[in-house]
């Protein structure tokens, strides 16, 4: 028993049973509220011929409130699990508010629409408890995507954090040896992206649209290697491209030095990743960067944003090679 209430979000289940049951309720009430003023029996579905479909009063609401119930409850419940992603749970108690209100209103719709008829023959669905209550479903299923907050579950990545904040409190020096940033080119060069290769596809799509869409999508690939994530710590560097790709990695037990420098991405082949010579290198831009010398010979140029940003990457990576040649030679026998 232990293990199967672990597997399950009880606050969710508590609102995804009580809701539909309460919304039920409250149709009933209401519906009994408008009962003098109904036709008997009343109307349940209307054709487009004109013809009408009858049914009691009271078959009326019991239907409606058990479809209430049974539709509210098939959606909420997908929200429950803990083992679901936290999204589709977000999704699914969005949508099992949505779906049981929107079917709230159309069944009031369908009552307040032959309030006050001598014949539901001659009765309609209220259009505007129909369109009020559907915005209002829609808005508030968004509104609960986005306030649901499935209750914590320890994952992968909580222990992956837990054991950071450990080291961290291990080594108080951790954290001022890891970076993460963001480079990217000047706007200037994004805007004759825009200039010289999307207005141009936009005109060729009117002729050859599949054309167009190539050289779009060129474009965007292009001005995609013109951003880079760069995360140095004491492992080392990595560049993804794009923040996504990965086109650079260097240990550090494979770096002699690193130094902040002024470089021109000429200088090694142009801008974004690039294999010049004896230096590989991801520029976006000409301008501050960092060059790193390698313990083959070899170099690596990558692009730091400022000068103090600079400083600071050149500087965790020194930090990082000395300290892993440091533990290669103490790892070193005799």
């Amino acid at each position: 028993m232990g293990q199967f209430r672990d597997t399950l979000d009880f606050r969710a289940l508590r609102f995804a049973v009580a809701f539909p049951l309460l919304l039920a309720l409250g149709f009933v009430v209401c519906a009994q509220m408008l009962r003098n003023e109904l036709p008997n029996p009343v109307a349940v579905m209307w054709n487009s011929d004109g013809g009408t479909s009858f049914a009691p009063f009271g078959a009326y609401v019991a239907g409606g409130a058990a479809l209430i119930v049974c539709c509210g409850w098939a959606a909420f419940l997908q929200s429950v699990p803990l083992s679901r992603p936290v999204i589709m749970r977000r999704v699914m108690m969005g949508l099992g508010l949505m779906v049981s209100l929107f079917i709230t209103t159309v069944l009031a719709a369908g009552l307040v629409g032959q309030s006050g008829a001598a014949d539901a023959r001659e009765s309609h669905v209220d259009p505007i408890v129909l369109a009020m209550g559907s915005g209002a479903a829609l808005a508030l299923g968004v509104v609960m995507m986005f306030a649901f907050k499935p209750d914590p579950r320890w994952t992968h990545e909580d222990d992956a954090a837990l054991q950071a904040e450990l080291q961290l409190l291990e080594d108080p020096d951790l954290a001022s040896d890891t970076i993460r940033l963001w480079v990217h080119a000047r706007s200037s060069v994004f805007i004759m992206i825009i200039v010289s290769a999307l207005f141009p596809a936009a005109l060729i799509a009117v002729a050859v649209p599949w054309l167009g869409a190539l050289v779009a999508a060129a474009a965007l690939v292009g001005a995609g290697f013109l951003f880079a994530r760069v995360r140095a710590d004491r492992g080392g560097l990595q560049v993804f491209a794009g923040g996504i790709v990965r086109v650079l990695a260097v240990p550090a037990v494979e770096i002699a030095a690193a130094a902040p420098a002024e470089v021109r991405a000429a200088d090694y082949g142009g801008w974004g990743w690039r294999h010049h010579d004896d230096a590989t290198a991801m520029l976006v831009s000409s301008g501050p960067a960092v060059v790193v010398r390698k313990l083959n010979g070899g170099r690596v140029a990558l692009s730091a944003g400022t000068l103090a940003s600079a400083d600071k990457l050149a500087g965790i990576l020194n930090r990082a090679a000395h300290r892993a040649q440091d533990e290669g030679q103490a790892q070193q026998p005799g």
